[in-house]
């Protein structure tokens, strides 16, 4: 048996995941933080899962790094970055100097036969082939948008190229862990969503799901910190062009624009079809959608918020906030959280969501790390219990 045959074994047959499950379950109605320290080597389990990292020296593939660091049964033994084959993680990252991780390698160099599952951080439209290459038996969470658009007709349209891997596409599961939790766990290949996605479908589904909001009128105006324009460097992102502004980019054309509206069409059994703005804001990192809506005839705010807070009511990474207090990208940094809170407009019938969350975290790696939690059995906030930045 494999070790990570072995160790879903552990968990799914030997009564472990109910434990676990028990245990989380009282944490989430308590709502009260946990105590965690790094796991070291030799606290890792002896049947611990090999993972690789695919593109380990972006900022999302260094963020795995470090929630993997946390996590007790997933161990790092293969890590690619092409441009830095050869190297060590410390000298790309120096604050991972202490970390004992192997170096880094080319993708076509890579020995996927020490791995269990890849986390796939490479960019759109690379990552196709490379995953249509690996072993059949790895799980795989990918973070790009090749797998996200379930209509390969969409992806050609929207990406400019065509899908190079239609079969594979057939079998990927949309990984919103909160609204996906039962496919993703039986799923082998886990189409991690984009950032902007996240913040907007939280909130959205459910009420989209309960009929509590019109399918038209969707206006949401969307704040990235720039890290999510990744790490590689290009003259718009630099600080002199950042700092001390903001401007929308991909204005009525961005590519998170099919995914969101085909989760939405999805949740409401119909077509749904928003106006979408996102904005680079002069911050690291950090998301924020405002998203004004047209509630259902009869339905008031509150009913949006009562819905939401139960539905959310035993998600430990999901919040919907007291009274009128505003969710805070500051709140959420470096955490898998996301604050929702629903406010009444000027306009009657119409109602205003905020969402945010850290879009390296819950809008990338975090939900990345807890997509495979649930595709190995294992409890899913495992490595996730970390708690936000502040200030």
């Amino acid at each position: 048996m494999s070790s990570m045959a072995a160790l879903r074994s552990i968990f799914m047959d030997g009564g472990c995941f109910s434990r676990f499950q028990e245990e989380s379950k009282s944490l989430k109605i308590r709502k009260m933080p946990t105590r965690f320290s790094v796991v070291s080597a030799a606290q890792k389990s002896d049947k611990s899962i090999k993972v690789g990292i695919l593109g380990a020296s972006g900022y999302t593939g260094v963020e795995l790094i470090r929630f993997l660091a946390n996590h007790p049964y997933f161990d790092i033994s293969l890590m690619t970055a092409d441009r830095k084959a050869g190297q060590s993680i410390g000298s790309v990252f120096p604050h991972l100097i202490t970390q004992d991780l192997p170096d880094l390698v080319a993708v076509k160099d890579a020995d996927f036969s020490t791995v269990d599952a890849v986390f796939c951080c490479l960019p759109h439209g690379t990552t196709q082939e490379i995953i249509k290459g690996l072993p059949s038996n790895l799980k795989i969470v990918d973070l790009s948008a090749d797998f996200r658009l379930r209509d390969i007709n969409d992806y050609g349209e929207w990406y400019g190229q065509p899908h190079k891997a239609t079969e594979l596409q057939k079998e990927a599961v949309y990984g919103l862990s909160e609204i996906y939790r039962k496919k993703i766990q039986n799923a082998r290949l886990v189409a991690n969503p984009g950032c902007y996605p996240t913040t907007v479908l939280l909130p959205l589904v459910p009420l989209m799901n309960s009929s509590l909001i019109a399918l038209d009128n969707i206006v949401i105006v969307s704040n990235s910190g720039v890290s999510g324009a990744g790490r590689s460097a290009k003259e718009a992102n630099l600080y002199t062009e950042i700092s001390e502004g903001i401007f929308s980019y991909g204005i009525t054309r961005h590519r998170h624009v099919p995914e969101i509206e085909q989760e939405l069409s999805n949740a409401a059994n119909s077509n749904v079809t928003i106006s979408f703005t996102p904005t680079l804001m002069p911050m690291s990192r950090g998301m924020q959608s405002t998203i004004n809506i047209q509630m259902a005839p009869g339905v008031s705010v509150e009913d949006l918020k009562q819905q939401l807070s139960r539905f959310y009511e035993n998600e430990e990474f999901v919040a919907v906030l007291p009274d009128n207090q505003a969710p805070h990208t500051k709140y959420v940094q470096g955490s898998n959280a996301c604050h929702i809170n629903v406010f009444p407009d000027r306009i009657p019938g119409r109602a205003i969501i905020i969402s945010v969350i850290d879009n390296l975290v819950k809008g990338a790696s975090g939900q990345a790390l807890q997509n495979l939690n649930l595709m190995m059995g294992i409890p899913e906030n495992t490595g996730l219990k970390c708690m936000p930045l502040f200030p």
